[in-house]
This record gives C-alpha cells, structure tokens and sequence, in this order.
C-alpha cells in the first residue's frame, strides 16, 4: 500500500507527502518512509522536503531533518458550490493570450510577501516541476484572472496524483498589490468551479499555519479544517 505521495524532480529535489490513513500503525508508515529514505539517499537527491504528522516529529529530527514550518488542511465537498463574482476574468494558458514566460512573471509575483514559510523555488524549477506532475496538457490547467483587464492572480486547479476526485491547487495567489480587497476569496471561488470542471468531487487546501489570509479564504468559501502536519526538509 502507498502511503506517501512523491513528486520527483531528478537529482535536485524530492517532494514527499504522507497519506494519512486512520487504520495504519505507525511502524507502517515508518517503515515505508525509511526505504523512500534510504532510495533518496543512495541516489544523491540534492533535497528532500516532507510533509508529515507531526506526531512524528522527533523521530524525524534524530534523522538530521530541520522543521520548517507546519501546514493546516482545509477540505470542502464540491456540491453547492457559492455563486462567482461576475466582475472576474479568467482564462488558461492554452487559449495562447498568454506565453510561457509571462505566466511564470505572474506566478512569481503571486509568490511576492508570502506568509508561507516553505523555501522558494527558483522560477524555472516551478515550472518544470508543474509540467512533470500535471502532464503533457499542463497549460489547461493554468489560470489567470484579471479584473478590469488589469491581472490579478493565478490558480492551478489539478486531480491529485493518486485519486481520482480530489481536487487540488497546485498554486494560488493574489498579486500584492490587488490583496486585501476580497479578490482572493472570489478567485479561489472560481478556483472550485474549475475543480468540478476536471471531474473532482472533493476539494483540498492547505498553507501555513500563520498565513492568516489564506485561512479566512478557505473558512469564507465553506472549507472545513481536516488536518495539520509539519514541513521538514533534508539535504544531501
């Protein structure tokens, strides 16, 4: 049984996301992440961040990881969905109004004064790393939002690896200076629409523990808190 979920990006980074499963012992889950971790480290992986209960914690740390942060989870089924502001303009990248590298300046400054703690990214890497895990048809799942033609943000609605109806953004954000007038909590409505789109029955979020912004989106827009884990990251 697979109980973390990995993204991996060559030799530079692995990005492990444990399952959380009610019935499964402890050992089980620390006996499966020790092989992911000794396979990790025999390959020379520059990085491996994780995400994990944090009941694990000092387990984790005897093994020479840091915390960095903690995530809070925010769930919310996709039926009855709250009506859309009409005022919002979106589309994806693969209507072609957009190119490459101008939604890459517009990802990184939704990335601007973040409240999530979690190392950034050089630009290029998040892009490879959105195109290795959404697939070939990556760009349908880019979007954008204006309003009154000026860009607002960003979301990248996704089937998580592994599911077949849990809904997930890949990323989502407000440029800085359009925050704090509600567009957030509009585009993340959005963002939900466009789960259900891609045949999702469920949604799924999560941030960190001190981004009180995102929070307020996801408590606003009906999500239910379901879960809390640690980020901690080893290098090679």
């Amino acid at each position: 049984m697979n109980l973390f979920n990995i993204i991996k990006n060559k030799q530079e980074y692995w990005l492990v996301d444990q399952i959380k499963k009610n019935d499964i012992p402890k050992e089980a889950y620390l006996h499966q992440f020790t092989q992911i971790l000794e396979e990790w480290d025999r390959l020379g992986i520059g990085y491996l961040s994780l995400l994990m209960d944090e009941r694990f914690e000092s387990w984790l740390l005897q093994r020479k990881f840091c915390k960095i942060s903690s995530i809070v989870e925010y769930t919310r089924k996709l039926a009855d969905l709250p009506e859309m502001d009409g005022q919002i303009v979106w589309h994806s990248l693969s209507e072609g109004l957009l190119d490459d590298r101008e939604y890459g300046e517009l990802y990184d400054l939704c990335r601007l004064e973040s409240a999530n703690k979690n190392k950034k990214l050089p630009m290029d890497q998040v892009m490879n790393s959105l195109k290795n895990e959404l697939g070939p048809e990556w760009r349908q799942h880019c979007y954008y939002f204006t309003k009154d033609e000026a860009l607002a943000g960003i979301s990248i609605p996704h089937i998580e690896m592994g599911t077949e109806d849990e809904g997930r953004l890949f990323y989502f954000g407000v440029v800085p200076n359009l925050r704090g007038q509600g567009l957030g909590i509009n585009i993340h409505k959005i963002s939900l629409v466009l789960l259900k789109k891609f045949l999702a029955n469920y949604y799924v979020g999560s941030t960190d523990v001190n981004n009180s912004y995102m929070i307020k989106i996801f408590e606003k827009n009906g999500c239910e808190l379901r879960d809390r884990k640690g980020i901690y990251r080893i290098v090679k």
